[in-house]
């Protein structure tokens, strides 16, 4: 059965797979026609996404009813059925953000992309198919298939890092090649391991089905399973790779065991924070970072490092619940050293993309931090609130952190195009030669500074919040990271846009920017005014009921099975567990919307 919601999510992530095929149609030595498709495609993902969830047209995407709790749009289709393997996507509070930052992100990138003059025809095809691997992990709901959208955009980044990058682009790309690679190694296992662990034929799932977004036909596979292992009679395993069904396995069944689980988050966890990155595993983002094309470099500050976070919260958490518990100090420990390591680096720094590259190390910390604080325990009667304080505010500084970091590494390309070098103690009086390129500047790092009314104030604020309640040591370190942020930022700034004169070569070329720069740069500042100073309508309500029904029910699987009284035995925490959390078939979708034919 085609359904709205099947063509409106697969016209988003596949609409670049058109416009890549469009441009392998144009003549070589038409690139502005190439440029143009790629533009066009990536104009056409953002208006379908604002169409989609922020319109009527898309079906009412659900931010404040009993639906916003919930995964919606959802469908799903079978696609390797003897593996129950499925086209399974959705949308949620936590995917919809990324989808928007994903689609305006790769729309102003391919305005940037005019500076790019090699091989244009070649680059605009994997761009576009860069796009379509980005969009299809944040709106996968198999875990197969978002194994093979996150190895899709391995390929694409690869090669555009290593043919359009400067002069060590080879060195580059190999190393994110590898360090990316061994990550999906680590995932893979996982992958498997859970899968081969589950079986929706278990009878304590079967309050939670509907929650499951199954097929009818496995739907009715799996009941009739569970009646029959009820009876007394064998039954083999029916295993999964649906992400809705493995969480709800991992929380109200005994079939992830504890080793299982932390094993599982654990590999897990590397792969999505060597995506983030975290130390020790950032040192392949520097280089990358430096030696990719301006374009590129957007995206991968703006949008591939959201993908490690998107992952942590999508699946470790909600699946492994075992290993984030037992390793939540680990997690926030590793954010806070990222915070430091990297804020410390960047004062280090003499290249001006270097030192944007190791800010985003110590902004994605915060990221970190705020997925791990579990605060949720018996010390705090199991109150959800800071923990969930913590998690918005990850989110929200991955959007944010998206907007601002992809600003200044569009800012530092600018003026990269015009002098050919990024060396920080040759800058110095760009205000009076490029007034308007200094404003943006200045407006768009002090939002990386995380300056009150911009966009990276509200993430910092509240995950320094969540963790007070914690830990006060790693509160007290986190918030001291802003003294160093403002360092750094505002160091930076007066070498390149106060000093007294330029200094470095090319002065000539130091012209005021153009409409196309303005226009880019300006959209960015925009959002993060926008951002800063009315973050609950931009953002916040959109993600609000997603995460806190996400982070109160691993409160109420901490309090019911982890730190279940001692005569209580697990089964019976687990049936109490089935009884106190509440059914989700009164919002986000039921079997009916999932069906197949």
């Amino acid at each position: 059965m085609v359904t709205t919601y099947l063509v409106m999510l697969t016209a988003i992530v596949f609409l670049p797979v058109l416009g890549a095929v469009l441009v392998l149609c144009v003549p070589r030595e038409k690139e502005d026609v190439a440029r143009y498709i790629t533009l066009g495609a990536t104009a056409g993902v953002l208006t379908l996404s604002l169409l989609a969830f922020l319109t009527p047209l898309g079906g009412s995407f659900d931010y404040q009813g009993e639906a916003a709790a919930h995964m919606q749009y959802v469908f799903n289709v079978p696609w390797i059925p003897s593996f129950g393997i499925e086209y399974f996507m959705g949308a949620d509070g936590i995917s919809m953000p990324l989808v928007m930052l994903t689609a305006l992100i790769c729309l102003l990138a391919a305005g940037a992309s005019w500076s790019v003059t090699k091989h244009v025809k070649a680059y605009c095809v994997l761009f576009l198919l860069l796009e379509t691997g980005m969009l299809g992990v944040f709106l996968a709901l198999d875990f197969f298939l978002f194994y093979v959208f996150w190895e899709v955009m391995l390929l694409p980044m690869y090669f555009l890092i290593g043919v359009w990058g400067g002069p060590r682009r080879e060195y580059a790309a190999i190393k994110f090649f590898l360090y990316t690679l061994v990550g999906s190694v680590l995932m893979l296992v996982a992958i498997l391991m859970l899968y081969f662990a589950s079986d929706l034929t278990d009878p304590a799932l079967r309050p939670h089905l509907g929650q499951c977004g199954l097929t009818a036909a496995v739907h009715a596979r799996a009941e009739a399973g569970m009646d029959e292992r009820l009876a007394g009679r064998a039954v083999a395993p029916l295993h999964t790779f649906n992400l809705l069904a493995l969480a709800q396995v991992g929380q109200r069944t005994e079939q992830f065991g504890e080793n299982l689980q932390w094993w599982s988050f654990l590999l897990l966890f590397i792969g999505f924070i060597i995506k983030v990155p975290s130390v020790p595993l950032h040192t392949w983002l520097p280089d990358a970072h430096v030696e990719a094309p301006t374009p590129i470099s957007m995206i991968l500050a703006g949008v591939l490092l959201k993908m490690g976070g998107y992952g942590i919260i999508r699946i470790c958490y909600p699946i492994c619940p075992h290993g984030g518990y037992d390793l939540a100090y680990f997690v926030c420990l590793l954010g806070v050293v990222s915070m430091v390591y990297g804020a410390f680096a960047a004062l280090a720094q003499k290249d001006f993309k270097r030192l944007v590259a190791y800010s985003s190390v110590s902004h994605m910390g915060y990221v970190v931090l705020g997925l791990g604080v579990w605060s949720a325990t018996s010390g705090t009667a199991f109150n959800p609130d800071y923990w969930n304080m913590g998690v918005q505010g990850a989110m929200f500084q991955m959007i944010a952190h998206g907007i601002s970091s992809a600003g200044m590494f569009f800012l530092v390309g600018v003026i990269y195009d015009r002098v050919h070098h990024r060396d920080l103690d040759a800058f110095g009086g760009l205000f009076a030669r490029m007034p308007v390129y200094t404003a943006l500047s200045i407006g768009i790092f002090f939002a990386g500074l995380g300056l009150p009314g911009l966009c990276g104030f509200i993430g910092e604020v509240l995950v320094v919040l969540s963790v007070w309640n914690y830990s006060y040591v790693l509160a007290v370190i986190s918030a001291a990271v802003v003294i160093l942020t403002a360092a750094y930022i505002l160091w930076t700034v007066q070498r390149v846009y106060l000093g007294a004169e330029y200094k470095g070569p090319h002065g000539e070329a130091l012209l005021p920017t153009t409409r196309r720069e303005n226009a880019i740069a300006g959209v960015l500042f925009t959002l993060a005014i926008l951002f800063g100073v009315f973050p609950n309508t931009f953002l916040l309500r959109y993600m609000d009921k997603t995460v806190s029904r996400q982070v109160s029910d691993l409160a109420q699987w901490t309090k019911l099975v982890k730190e279940a009284v001692p005569h209580t035995g697990a089964g019976e925490a687990l049936a109490e567990t089935q009884t106190q959390i509440p059914s989700l078939a009164k919002g986000g979708f039921d079997i009916a919307r999932t069906q197949a034919p």
